[in-house]
């Protein structure tokens, strides 16, 4: 089944774009204004935003459902892209926060991870996660699971585990549990080990996506050593 996601924003579409969306329609309500940001942010799409519909502000609503500040939108369908299991894959323990799920996304597709799945009850393709990505969730898959299955090393994320140490391996799964709750006992369970970030005493956590760009950045510098 085919399914249509929003795209808002510029950037939303720039990166839905150039990961091989087929995004129809892309409508601007200032067209220059779109083709002037593109000349800047993205000239090799330069000619992609010249070919938006120029719409007004009423119509844009009607579409997107409310404004935006760069005034681009677009619609695309949602694409089956295969884990990649040459990387590491992010679990996201039941989530609460779309914009911190959005976040999350988009640091996994710029360190390059082998996907992104979650558990839980938020849909990591709902509009505000989708927003927070900037559109990158095109760039590598994204799924909910319902279930712990899967092979490879979980690694869980956690402020009392032992210090990360030494190389992750490739095919790992990294966990991270949410804002309030932390890790869920069947992620504990389940891990082969927890492991903290280095962190000053007294200073309790790190953002979710903090955690997630330490996380696979220290399997990006290890790999590379």
């Amino acid at each position: 089944m085919l399914v249509t996601v929003l795209l808002e924003g510029f950037h939303a579409v720039k990166h839905a774009l150039r990961f091989g969306a087929d995004v129809h329609p892309l409508i601007t309500t200032d067209l220059a204004a779109a083709i002037s940001l593109a000349e800047t942010h993205a000239p090799d799409l330069r000619e992609r935003f010249a070919a938006a519909t120029e719409v007004d502000q009423n119509h844009f609503k009607l579409r997107a459902g409310r404004t935006h500040p760069t005034g681009v939108a677009g619609f695309a369908e949602k694409p089956d892209l295969a884990f990649d299991r040459d990387a590491p894959i992010v679990l996201l323990d039941n989530p609460r926060n779309l914009g911190n799920f959005g976040a999350a996304i988009r640091v996994a597709a710029g360190l390059d991870a082998g996907g992104v799945i979650s558990t839980g009850d938020v849909d990591p393709w709902h509009p505000n996660v989708l927003r927070g990505s900037a559109g990158l969730h095109f760039a590598l898959p994204v799924a909910k699971v319902d279930n712990l299955d899967f092979t490879g090393e979980l690694i869980a994320f956690d402020a009392d585990g032992d210090l990360l140490k030494g190389p992750i391996p490739d095919d790992a799964v990294l966990a991270f549990g949410s804002e309030r709750h932390g890790l869920s006992a069947e992620v504990r369970a389940k891990a082969s080990r927890i492991v903290r970030l280095p962190m000053r005493e007294k200073v309790s956590s790190y953002n979710l996506t903090t955690s997630v760009a330490m996380g696979l950045y220290h399997w990006v510098i290890h790999r590379a050593s």
